[in-house]
This record gives structure tokens, sequence and C-alpha cells, in this order.
């Protein structure tokens, strides 16, 4: 297969395809519960691994994993294959990458909280707008400083280092509350409960190996999010934490003859629920310009009417499972998903979309000019690969397989905010002569550094730079 093929995703007359051109122009499955979504998300990820393009999807009720196995004939499969008039239909593996939070089916996934910035760390501890103020002057200071903030104890030790030196900071950097500092601290507290501080550390995941091609197929990375999902707005912000590294790491590529990456976002909803303006334009702003750099993302939700209009009137690729429509709200759902298709005169979008079987989907794929095509009703093809979850011990072989175990299995913890703090505050007390608050040299650096942070950050040529992610903040520092 070459990039200059379509990819089969479904058939209605005649095959419909989405072209690896088109592939990083983004794309929505949306459909009830039970309708087939999980199969359209299955069926697009073999495609593209075939077609030597890597995939990342989170898979969020364990049912993915067996894309690294062979399927087999059942009455369904063959089915549809009959149905469809499928020829030389058969049924492979994928290479596969699993990869878990809580290191427990996969290899572990990890982000410092210097990288995850103040805006995202802000979401996930559901902070309001003065407490995401404090937390935003911590990482400055931090960053001023030199202060590494890998994991949670070194965002606890700056939390409490600020705190002592309120009076000390106010006329740079503002009013520190107390208030403001001990909500913080409690939600990480229930953060860690949920597992949270789990992901946070060194070393870190890098990007580039979600990038990786085995024997010309692309490697169908699978992030085990059953468990994951039990703190949904830790799922939705890991998740677009890594979106937002994509963006910021990756360079420029225009509109390449076939994607990077792709990357399926399924219960997307997560992803805008209760997420404040500020977040939301981040989002789009994402979305809208991550295609240039080669990466495809495919949101999977139950309605369109989850996603914000600006982020839908992106999403060119469309696959639309059933949806019913028992109330004024589903309805209204209901009407939404088909007002965004181009209109088939022969079809009557709103009332197909109540009739369609499972497995059966609207497809509307962008054609060669980037404009959307007329939409059809059509069956999405079979998935050629395992429809059954493997059992523990066939994953966990394929993860001491990986060229990649042993590396994030080994946890890091290098010399951080933590351990600076933590030493300069015990040796001012070793080296005191009297109960008076005298300094110590490592401290007195430090606390100079308050004074001279904004000159030597913009006067140095050689230290790191003052920038973070889109979805981190420019008072941020990311290590270049």
């Amino acid at each position: 297969m070459s990039a200059d093929d379509g990819l089969a995703i479904a058939k209605s007359e005649e095959d419909l395809v989405l072209l690896p051109r088109m592939a990083n122009r983004h794309g929505l499955i949306a459909g009830a519960t039970g309708t087939g979504k999980t199969v359209t998300l299955r069926v697009m990820a073999e495609r593209l691994s075939a077609l030597g393009v890597p995939v990342f999807m989170a898979d969020v009720k364990g049912d993915l994993s067996g894309i690294a196995r062979p399927g087999g004939s059942n009455s369904k499969i063959d089915e549809r294959i009959k149905q469809l008039a499928i020829g030389g239909f058969k049924f492979e593996g994928f290479p596969v990458v699993y990869w878990d939070v809580f290191g427990e089916l996969g290899h572990p996934v990890r982000a410092t909280v210097s990288d995850m910035g103040p805006l995202l760390l802000s979401r996930l501890l559901n902070l309001n707008d003065t407490q995401a103020g404090v937390l935003t002057l911590v990482f400055k200071v931090a960053d001023d400083n030199g202060l590494l903030l890998l994991d949670l104890k070194d965002l606890r030790a700056m939390l409490e280092h600020v705190a002592d030196n309120a009076a000390a900071l106010k006329t740079q950097y503002g009013n520190v509350s107390s208030a403001s500092v001990g909500a913080i601290q409690r939600g990480l507290l229930t953060l860690e409960q949920q597992g949270g501080d789990k992901f946070f550390g060194e070393p870190a995941l890098d990007l580039d190996d979600l990038m990786q091609a085995d024997g010309g197929r692309g490697v169908v990375n699978i992030l085990a999010a059953d468990k994951l999902m039990q703190s949904p707005t830790l799922y939705s912000t890991f998740l677009l934490w890594m979106l937002s590294e994509l963006f910021e790491r990756l360079p420029e590529v225009g509109d390449p003859d076939k994607p990077k990456l792709v990357f399926f976002f399924d219960e997307a909803h997560l992803l805008f629920n209760d997420a404040p303006k500020a977040l939301l334009d981040k989002i789009e702003q994402v979305v809208r310009l991550i295609r240039s750099k080669g990466v495809g993302v495919y949101f999977v939700s139950q309605s369109p009417l989850d996603m914000p209009e600006d982020v839908l009137g992106q999403l060119g690729n469309r696959a639309q499972h059933a949806l019913r429509a028992f109330t004024p709200k589903d309805q209204k759902a209901v009407k939404a998903a088909a007002d965004t298709f181009r209109i088939n005169p022969k079809l009557d979008v709103g009332k197909a979309i109540t009739e369609l079987s499972v497995g059966e989907a609207l497809v509307s794929f962008l054609d060669a000019k980037g404009t959307p095509g007329i939409v059809e009703r059509a069956w999405i093809y079979p998935p050629a690969s395992r429809l059954e979850p493997l059992t523990a011990a066939e994953r966990q072989q394929i993860v001491q397989k990986s060229a990649l175990y042993g590396h994030y299995e080994k946890v890091i913890d290098r010399e951080s905010a933590y351990e600076k703090l933590k030493g300069a505050a015990q040796a001012a007390t070793a080296t005191a002569p009297s109960p008076g608050p005298v300094v110590s040299s490592e401290v007195g650096e430090v606390v100079e550094a308050f004074a001279k942070s904004a000159a030597r950050a913009v006067g140095s040529q050689l230290g790191r730079q003052i920038i973070r992610g889109v979805l981190g903040s420019l008072l941020g520092g990311r290590r270049r």
C-alpha cells in the first residue's frame, strides 16, 4: 500500500476511503454506546499502521489489546466479509507498544511537573483563578532560580518555600495567599490518592518513542485507560498534555504525503467538560495548528455536540454511527450531527442517523482538494486483528520483548527543587550560631537570585529558555 492509495474504511456502493494526504486534517467518530465506534477506530488504526503511520489510542474499555494478534473467523466477521464482497481478506496482527500511567499493563508513562505547566495543573487540581495565579507564581519563582520541578515532592517543597518567603517575594512576584497554597496542597493530596503521583517524574515520555515503525508498519501505541478513566480529569489532562508536547516539539511539515502520527482521543467530551475559556482557546489553537506538524487528531465521542463549535469545524473526516432520539436533547444532537455533513440529495441524513445498524455509519472523508465528500450510508469494514483482548500473559510477553522495556520501568530521582531546598535548609540550620535568622551561603544565593532573576533570564545566552508549551505558560521554563 502506498501513500497515494486511499485507505478503505467503509463501503457503500463503492469503497469510502481516507486519503493519507488528508489524514492529518483531523476527524470525528461519533455515535451512541454500542453502535460500533470502537471497531471504526480499530479499522482506521489498522489501515494507518499498514501504511507505516504510527498511531496512539487510549483503550478506555480494555478491549483494544488484541490488535497485536491476528483475528479469527466468527459468524459476524464472516457475514460482513460476504456482505461487502471483500476479496483477499486476511487476518493479521500489527506491531503494538503498550503504555500504562500506573505501570501495570504496559510501559510506565511519566511527565515532569515542569513540562505539564501551571495551566494544565490548575485544571487537574480544580483550582479557581486566584489559586491558579499562585501556582503560576510558584512556577515562575522555580524557573527564575533554576529549581527543577520534576515530581510532586518538588512542587510541594516549592509551595512551602514560597509560602515561607512570601514577604520577601511580594515586591517582585506579588501576594502569596496562604489559603491558596493550602488549597493547592490539598489538591495534590487528592491527586496522589487517585494515583496521579505515579505520572509525575522521570524518565519522562520521549515522544519519539510513539513515532516508530516495525517492518515498515507503524507502531500502534495503546494506553491502558480503563483504570485511568476512574479519574476522568487526569485522563483528559494527560492526553491534552501529550497533544501540547507534540505541537511544541515537532517541526512544521505542511501537508505531508501521510501523517507522522495519528492520535485518537476517546471519550473526548471529558476534554471539554468544565474547561475554562482560556484552556478551551488553547485547545482550539493546538487542534488548528498541529496538523501542520503532520499530526492528525481524531475525537471519539457520543455526539458532535460534545465538541466546541470551533473544534468541530476542523474535523473534516467523519464517521457518524447511530444516535437515539428519545428526548429533546437527543433530537437536538441528531439534528446537529446531520447538519455537519455535506448534503446528499438521495439521503435523509437526520432520519438515517436514528436507523443505522451496529457497524453501519454515515461517512464523509475529505477529497484530494480538502473538500468534504458527500455523506454516504455505509458499512464499516471488519477488522483484521483479534477482537478479544489479550490475556495478561500474552500482553506481558509483548511488553518484555519491546525495545523500550527496562528504560521506563526504572524510576530516576535526580537532584531537583526538593533536594536543593532541603539541603539549603539543613545547611542553614547547621551553620546558625544563634536562634536568629542566619542564612547559609546557598540559601543566600537563592534569595539573591530572586532579585536578579529577570535580568539573568534575559541576559544569559547560555541559560535555559523561558518558554513553556502553548498549554503551559509563558512564565514557565522548559529545558531545551
